[in-house]
């Protein structure tokens, strides 16, 4: 961290030590983290829908990052400190997820989600950019590359959602008995079993951090089952479109993931009619951008800089 950085850091912490309090003890922890990452909070309206997001300058190559179910723009914070400095991140919150709006009115469909990406990007002025998602957020970047072929420079797909796994996943065998979806939380105390089921090495979190998000995820928990029963009744329909998408695609998964099996690569490897290139993470679970930011950067840095990654 450069001097003035570091000046500026010791100045922040020290405000929040005088006017904070235990109830925004949280908003000091994410406030730093984006600041450690060089991310600007913005808003903006599409469409009557109020979209939050953050953005890291850059006067290189622009990448739009989509979260997956339940999660928020800040699932990229970290990895997006491990990116060159002249590649621009935007990191969208989805209308329905962290702080963008949640009319009840409207769908939440992956496709759905997918079109209004179009309009949050062409409102943002975006023409031409690399699109990177996880999980749900796969789903709705890899739609988005089949709908909008012109704007995708390439696509990124982290353990993505939209496509049927030849071999069920752990979450699809529990979900076949009838019971309950995994990532719904049920209280504080379940928000442990999600972190071990997500993760092989959950990520560092401060307790009041920790607390915080277990309490968002019960409060969510009905919201979200409701969101969950939409993208369930819209099936795979990623897979019905792969032969739309033109970008070359590069595929990132955590080989023990428990929530999509990485056999989901199969499917891409037969269908996709791009360039494909795909990497297995040895121990890693079903958020790499998060368990391992720091190589998940490293990949997409190669990727977008040299069209190509090292597996070594």
């Amino acid at each position: 961290m450069k001097p003035n950085q570091t000046l500026k850091l010791t100045i922040l912490l020290v405000v929040f030590s005088i006017l904070g309090c235990a109830s925004s003890l949280h908003k000091t922890g994410i406030s730093i983290e984006r600041f450690r990452s060089d991310l600007e909070s913005k808003s903006i309206v599409v469409d009557d829908l109020v979209w939050k997001y953050t953005e890291k300058p850059g006067n290189g190559e622009t990448l739009l990052v989509v979260h997956g179910f339940g999660g928020d723009k800040d699932h990229w914070t970290r990895f997006s400190r491990h990116l060159p400095k002249n590649i621009r991140v935007i990191a969208p919150d989805l209308p329905g997820f962290g702080e963008s709006s949640k009319p009840e009115s409207i769908p939440y469909t992956q496709e759905a989600q997918a079109v209004r990406l179009q309009q949050f990007t062409e409102k943002l002025g975006l023409t031409e950019f690399h699109i990177a998602g996880n999980s749900m957020g796969g789903g709705i970047s890899g739609i988005f590359a089949a709908k909008y072929p012109k704007l995708v420079k390439s696509l990124i797909l982290f353990d993505n959602a939209g496509i049927k796994s030849p071999v069920p996943s752990e979450m699809q065998t529990i979900e076949l008995t009838g019971k309950e979806s995994p990532l719904l939380v049920k209280d504080t105390e379940d928000f442990d079993r999600l972190l071990k089921f997500t993760f092989v090495k959950p990520p560092y979190l401060p307790s009041f951090l920790k607390s915080y998000f277990a309490e968002k995820s019960v409060a969510n928990r009905e919201w979200n089952g409701q969101i969950l029963k939409q993208i369930r009744k819209e099936g795979y329909l990623l897979e019905s479109q792969l032969d739309k998408i033109q970008a070359p695609c590069l595929t990132i998964w955590g080989k023990e993931d428990k929530v999509i099996h990485y056999s989901v690569m199969d499917v891409l490897k037969k269908k996709l009619k791009t360039r494909l290139e795909t990497v297995l993470l040895e121990n890693m679970g079903h958020a790499p951008m998060i368990e391992d930011p720091e190589l998940s950067a490293k990949l997409v840095q190669d990727w977008i800089i040299n069209g190509t990654v090292n597996k070594n």
